[in-house]
């Protein structure tokens, strides 16, 4: 089983972060922030990884990014080398009256590029900065090429998870383990 734990205690968060990579989609997320929680455990659900967040902190916003931060180096170190992994993903979804697109390449290099379409200062109780920064930040701790792209939608929640749905689907095809593939894949010979 490729497992990852950290934990992250600063003088405004305290975060902790337990992923299985060959688990189920079993979560257990709690980090104050309601509309954090649920997308979470929506990437959870549909990336069938494992997520157990705790986390507490003064500000919405340090709590977002720390747990990105966390999430991303705890998927991070349950990769390990990311030796035999497809390395690739990509996902087309549709949410009601949204449609999103993401695409991820774990080849260890972080670049993101987010267009969540957000109308609205906030959804739910997070502002719509605080989300694109946590993908963002996801991409930096995870060391990941991270796409996010909504396509149309009407409403600010459907698009946002849409666009997380299919940001999981991507994880879940790019931690996937190729039988074919013998060691890292990549021409380089280096991630």
């Amino acid at each position: 089983m490729r497992r990852g734990e950290i934990v992250r205690e600063t003088k405004e968060t305290n975060v902790s972060a337990k992923v299985n990579i060959d688990g189920i989609g079993e979560s257990r997320v709690k980090t104050t922030i309601k509309f954090l929680d649920h997308i979470v455990t929506s990437l959870s659900t549909h990336s069938l990884i494992d997520i157990e967040i705790n986390a507490t902190g003064d500000l919405i916003h340090h709590i977002a990014e720390d747990v990105a931060i966390v999430l991303g180096e705890a998927l991070s170190r349950g990769l390990g080398e990311r030796e035999g992994i497809t390395r690739f993903g990509s996902a087309l979804v549709p949410m009601d009256d949204s449609l999103a697109y993401a695409s991820v390449d774990l080849v260890k290099r972080p670049y993101s590029v987010i267009d969540l379409k957000i109308d609205k200062e906030g959804i739910e109780d997070m502002v719509g900065e605080d989300i694109v920064h946590f993908l963002q930040s996801l991409s930096t701790s995870l060391s990941a090429n991270l796409h996010v792209s909504v396509q149309y939608g009407n409403n600010d929640h459907h698009k946002v998870e849409a666009g997380f749905k299919a940001l999981a689907i991507s994880l879940r095809n790019a931690c996937s383990l190729d039988e074919r593939r013998i060691g890292l894949p990549t021409s380089k010979g280096k991630m």
